[in-house]
């Protein structure tokens, strides 16, 4: 998958108009953003980018004494993830919510995930009631360490234990970057995963951690955007998806057409302030909202049939 790099300027500089801008990129399309002591250098998928949606974005930029303006060039072809595999990352504890009517019982009572990269994760420090998760990340996003994954892996810890009252679950992951949230539902006792992504190198890499985990018999990546659940027999009791708001608004209708009666869809990836937008689409689809909940102002909305 190609990407552009948009060096973004801003005049003058501030952390609040370096987060607003970064909101308005993400809704044009941008994926992830690091900070630069200018401004901010944003990605986007080169066949994403609407140079035009771009520019009306940012006219109407509240700071009216800020300036910003930007350098667009392709980004170069490296492993996003470079860091994670030449350091590696300290193991991350998701736990469940405190308490959880589908769990049946509190927290320290079900399992956790533990998530890591194989290389710092001491046996002897591992909760009696862990479940760990080994994430090899390439060209891939998602290591787990972002709060979007995080939440989700949160509730799904919440639906599913041996408590669950769906205790034949079928998975569809969309967008599903390194396999994480298929591996960390399978682990957590789901029957089956179907996961797709746009990115070959993330279909590539979620079946080499399924492998990893030793959940790859009931794990299947597929390549394609959502056009490919066409081609995807039957239903899903859980949808998961964890991609911008703008695709998640243009795709709910084809992920609530995949749901099985009584399913739950899972969404993250976007900010607290877009998700009355969300769940007002989600209305109109005949979802119901069970549960919302947020972390740095990143948002997780959980919605029944």
């Amino acid at each position: 998958m190609k990407y552009f790099e948009v060096e973004f300027t801003i005049l003058p500089f501030s952390t609040d108009a370096a987060d607003l801008l970064a909101a308005i990129a993400g809704e044009a399309g941008f994926e992830t953003f690091e900070e630069t002591s200018t401004g901010l250098m944003g990605y986007i998928q080169q066949d994403l980018l609407d140079v035009g949606i771009l520019q009306a974005s940012l006219s109407d930029f509240p700071f009216e004494s800020t300036s910003i303006s930007y350098d667009i060039r392709p980004a170069e072809d490296r492993d996003w993830n470079e860091q994670w595999e030449q350091e590696g990352f300290e193991p991350i504890v998701v736990e469940g919510d405190s308490w959880s009517e589908e769990c049946g019982v509190w927290s320290e009572e079900c399992p956790v995930i533990v998530i890591h990269d194989g290389r710092h994760l001491p046996e002897e420090s591992m909760p009696a009631n862990a479940i760990p998760i080994e994430i090899d990340a390439k060209l891939a996003f998602g290591t787990g360490t972002h709060e979007t994954t995080r939440m989700i892996c949160s509730e799904l810890i919440s639906l599913l234990t041996p408590h669950s009252p769906l205790p034949e679950t079928r998975v569809l992951d969309c967008g599903t970057g390194t396999g994480i949230l298929s591996i960390c539902a399978l682990k957590l006792g789901a029957s089956e995963a179907i996961g797709y992504d746009i990115d070959e190198w993330s279909v590539d890499n979620a079946r080499h951690n399924a492998v990893i985990n030793q959940v790859d018999n009931r794990f299947t990546s597929l390549q394609g955007d959502v056009s490919i659940l066409n081609k995807v027999e039957g239903n899903f009791n859980l949808v998961l998806a964890n991609i911008n708001r703008n695709i998640l608004l243009a795709d709910m209708e084809s992920f609530r057409g995949k749901m099985a009666p009584d399913a739950c869809l899972i969404l993250s990836g976007f900010y607290t302030e877009d998700s009355q937008m969300l769940i007002e689409k989600a209305k109109t689809l005949g979802l119901k909202l069970t549960k919302q909940k947020e972390d740095q102002n990143w948002a997780c909305l959980v919605f029944s049939l």
